[in-house]
């Protein structure tokens, strides 16, 4: 997973990118395959924001959070990406293996 940060105006600090890179970090564990992570952290105030946009095998997922200071915003953006990703492969998981009446021995 290549985790990309970037700060519109606000400069992110190592301790910000090190955060975001530890938070996002559990997210590996939904697929196998690699995937991109962009993420955008700005300051519209009086809240800070977390953005991101996650690009997973042809499917292009968003997120964004926003909060009273940027770790509370990243912490709701990562739990945030973490249910899209569960969602995203629930249905991977449910159109191709999922129950059909066409295969059931009801079908006649």
């Amino acid at each position: 997973m290549r985790i990309e940060t970037y700060g519109q105006q606000i400069e992110v600090t190592p301790a910000l990118r090190d955060y975001v890179e530890t938070k996002l970090d559990r997210l590996q564990r939904h697929f196998e395959q690699p995937f991109d992570v962009r993420t955008q952290l700005s300051l519209d105030k009086p809240d800070h924001r977390a953005e991101a946009t996650i690009t997973i095998a042809g499917r292009t997922l968003h997120a964004d959070a926003a909060a009273v200071d940027m770790y509370a915003a990243i912490d709701l953006l990562a739990d945030k990406l973490d249910r899209l990703l569960l969602k995203h492969k629930e249905k991977m998981v449910d159109h191709h293996r999922g129950e059909s009446i066409a295969r059931s021995s009801e079908f006649g």
